[in-house]
């Protein structure tokens, strides 16, 4: 397969979550799903990575830990990039760390799963409540921390990675 045929299955796979109610640690479509859980989940099905076994986490981890466990994971699979692609990863920092993972669809748009919504597609541009801090904090206005990783940017063979044939 081809990096654009690969980029556009997790699309289309990421596609297919639409709908599937907010559960965390939840990793059946159409049951439930949270925002890691979608990414491992999608990758996995795509055939990009071997399933991924999740240590418990708790759905609030972000308010209480600094370690940066999100970011992490993330980083065993994918490099961070400049820009993002479709079937690229975005993640945001929530609380203390990166907590909050979405799927690019093309950019701005998103696909993601977040507390009390469904798995959404969702333009980035126009969701406040994602690109900035909240209301009630002295950062009010500021832009939230946003990186972008991408699964092809990564040339080392990871453990995780699926070795080509």
């Amino acid at each position: 397969m081809t990096e654009d045929a690969d980029r556009a299955r997790v699309v289309r796979i990421a596609r297919s979550w639409l709908t599937t109610p907010y559960h965390p640690h939840g990793r059946k479509k159409g049951v439930g799903v949270d925002c890691l859980t979608l990414l491992a989940e999608t990758y996995a099905e795509a055939g990009l990575i071997e399933p991924v076994k999740l240590p418990h986490y708790s759905p609030d981890f972000f308010k209480h830990k600094s370690a940066e466990l999100y970011l992490g994971g993330v980083l065993k699979y994918t490099a961070e990039v400049p820009e993002a692609k479709p079937g690229d990863i975005v993640l945001w920092k929530y609380g203390r760390c990166f907590s909050h993972g979405a799927i690019v669809v093309a950019w701005p748009h998103i696909i993601h799963a977040f507390v009390g919504r469904c798995c959404m597609l969702e333009n980035i541009e126009a969701a406040t409540w994602l690109r900035y801090i909240g209301e009630n904090t002295l950062d009010r206005g500021k832009l939230r921390p946003m990186k972008i990783f991408s699964y092809w940017a990564n040339n080392e063979r990871t453990p995780g990675r699926r070795q080509e044939e």
